[in-house]
């Protein structure tokens, strides 16, 4: 540029020189000189300007990023507490009346079925008292059937007749009552199950109430749990629950089958009860983790929830764009319906395709250039 620029002036000087007189050649020669030094400040001041703009340019360098490709999943809503383990038929047999215990067939670990003899209380006088009635009601019997053929026959009286048939009745509900009180005196699973305890031992002596044996049926077992009522709306039967057990590998999934009407005034909490799948390995009194479905979004929009930051009071997440060789960081306003396992459910902000910033996000700025 200063090459042209003394070109530009000594052209000037010599056509000066040929137009006008040695006066008027020297005012002219000032004036371009005076142009000269103008142009020569302005290219200088050009020239740093452009040279500062190519180094800044050289100097900034793209922050390094990663990032995820949005796209759309299931997502769930859910609370999660804890509960236990139930059997819906965990039953601590007792016997009917009082008595020694004279024998004990029930073994732990062994399984029964309903109306099996688990223990036998001492009942010889019952026994006998039977025994005796029987030998009693043949007679009346006996008795009964010839009067009735003489009344038949308009024999003897009926009295005699009302007489037989009232003393065979009689006996015959006494023997039935010896009967039922022979019958408590055997102790019986009322079950189906498995003998998971034994109380009683032989020559023991045992009243109602007290603990025989008890019976549990791992069959049939149940996780029953307590919610907060603020839930009370949210949580209906049918929904889905999501049942973790200590040392299981995997989780159980079922229905929730009872959800209770009333709120418990000293913990604020409704009973729900879920009803485990046949097969599986869970014993009763085991704790687990449960998680409840409330809602279901089959298609959401979700992500980290470590890459959701507040900023001046908003949740903002950073995603790339970009626009021919240049990629920027862009930030975005969203809105988050919700945080399960990590993972939010964006509903507002982000769409399918945006590529969320997942690593390097912190202390980006709007249009700040990125690499990925």
């Amino acid at each position: 540029m200063k090459s042209n620029t003394k070109i530009f002036v000594f052209i000037s000087a010599i056509v000066l020189a040929a137009c006008g007189g040695n006066g008027d050649k020297a005012q002219q020669l000032e004036a371009l000189k005076k142009e000269q030094a103008a142009l020569g400040k302005q290219i200088a001041q050009l020239e740093t300007e452009l040279a500062g703009a190519a180094g800044q340019a050289g100097s900034v360098k793209a922050k390094e990023v990663s990032v995820s490709e949005l796209g759309v999943r299931p997502f769930d809503h859910y609370i999660q507490t804890q509960g236990k383990v139930e059997s819906m038929e965990n039953i601590l047999v007792s016997a009917k009346m009082m008595g020694v215990i004279t024998q004990v067939y029930a073994r732990a670990g062994e399984v029964v079925t309903k109306g099996q003899t688990l223990a036998q209380i001492d009942n010889l006088v019952i026994v006998r008292s039977i025994e005796e009635l029987k030998s009693g009601l043949e007679l009346a019997n006996t008795v009964y059937e010839r009067q009735k053929n003489l009344w038949d026959q308009k024999v003897g009286t009926e009295i005699q007749f009302l007489q037989a048939k009232n003393n065979k009745e009689s006996l015959e509900k006494r023997l039935a009552t010896l009967n039922e009180q022979n019958e408590m005196s055997k102790i019986k699973a009322p079950v189906s199950g498995t003998v998971d305890e034994v109380f009683v031992r032989l020559g023991e002596n045992v009243a109602p109430g007290m603990p025989a044996v008890r019976v549990v049926n791992a069959a049939d077992l149940k996780v029953k749990l307590d919610i907060s009522e603020s839930f009370a709306a949210r949580i209906a039967r049918g929904n889905k629950a999501i049942i973790s057990l200590p040392g299981g590998e995997k989780s159980i999934t079922a229905p929730v089958t009872f959800v209770g009407r009333s709120i418990d005034a000293l913990s604020r909490t409704f009973p729900v009860e879920i009803k485990l799948p046949g097969g599986s390995d869970v014993r009763p009194n085991m704790t687990a983790v449960v998680r409840v479905v409330y809602e279901s979004v089959p298609q959401a929009i979700v992500v980290p929830v470590n890459v959701i930051q507040n900023i001046n009071g908003e949740k903002v997440v950073y995603v790339a764009e970009t626009n021919g060789t240049t990629t920027v960081a862009r930030k975005r306003v969203v809105q988050v319906d919700g945080v399960f396992d990590n993972l939010a459910q964006v509903s507002k902000g982000l769409a399918k395709g945006d590529r969320v910033i997942t690593f390097g996000y912190q202390g980006l700025n709007d249009g700040e250039a990125i690499k990925i």
